[in-house]
């Protein structure tokens, strides 16, 4: 598999997954509840590398958000569209949802 971050528009199966989502942003930090392996965790502050929605139907509604990490996709079934200036700002976010992701887990 690629390198993290793959581009907007990709569409990928998670593991365990029944449904492919497309990646839609990236840098996710879900607001209201996280529902993980069918267990809701309400008020807990993560961060995500990816935000998606549901393939084909895309974003119906903002509350049912797909957030997920590089490590939990199985397969890439659609690459999305790269271009020099998505290579440019793959390479910055890298570095800055790193250090994003240490302060998080330090408090």
């Amino acid at each position: 598999m690629k390198d993290k971050y793959l581009p907007i528009g990709t569409v990928v199966l998670l593991k365990n997954g029944k449904k492919e989502v497309m990646i839609c942003s990236y840098g996710i930090m879900p607001q209201g509840d996280i529902i993980e392996n069918g267990e809701t965790k309400n008020g807990e502050k993560r961060f995500f590398d990816y935000g998606g929605c549901t393939y084909p139907e895309g974003l119906i509604n903002s509350e049912h958000i797909v957030a997920f990490n590089h490590e939990q996709i199985e397969k890439i079934c659609y690459m999305g569209y790269e271009t020099d200036e998505y290579k440019s700002f793959n390479k910055t976010i890298k570095d800055i949802y790193e250090q994003v992701k240490k302060e998080l887990t330090n408090k």
